[in-house]
């Protein structure tokens, strides 16, 4: 597997994934790809760096890392569907590590993702908190 580090000439590339990514993990953000340009944007001008994880020239997934805290952020990590089960996240995810030279880092799953999270624990995750929300119902 190669592991390349992003430029922003990768910025739609990482829109469209992250696109995927969200409504993989069925999250509630309604951004369009564009919009998903712009905010990819800002992340990479704000202390984070995304990868692109490729295998035989054709791109598998991607992650973005804030590398402003300690430990690092592995803010989103997306293995396209195609390739899952056949052990490239696990190995994108080992490679990474190596790549960042760091033995920790924190993630955020979202309690809905089982699949999420059952990949996350098969790697040794285990979890530290959970972070609640309260959104306050408009009656109708």
């Amino acid at each position: 597997m190669q592991i390349v580090k992003c430029t922003g000439q990768d910025i739609h590339t990482l829109a469209v994934l992250n696109k995927c990514l969200i409504e993989d993990e069925k999250s509630d953000n309604p951004m369009s790809v564009e919009e998903l340009e712009s905010r990819m944007e800002g992340f990479l001008s704000g202390g984070y760096d995304a990868y692109l994880f490729r295998e035989n020239g054709e791109t598998v997934g991607y992650a973005l890392v804030r590398h402003s805290c300690s430990p690092l952020y592995l803010r989103q990590f997306y293995i396209d569907r195609a390739y899952r089960r056949k052990h490239y996240g696990e190995k994108a995810f080992r490679e990474l590590l190596d790549i960042l030279r760091t033995d920790t880092i924190d993630i955020d799953v979202l309690p809905w993702n089982t699949a999420g999270l059952q990949f996350w624990k098969s790697l040794g995750f285990t979890e530290t908190c959970i972070s609640m929300e309260y959104r306050k119902t408009v009656e109708r």
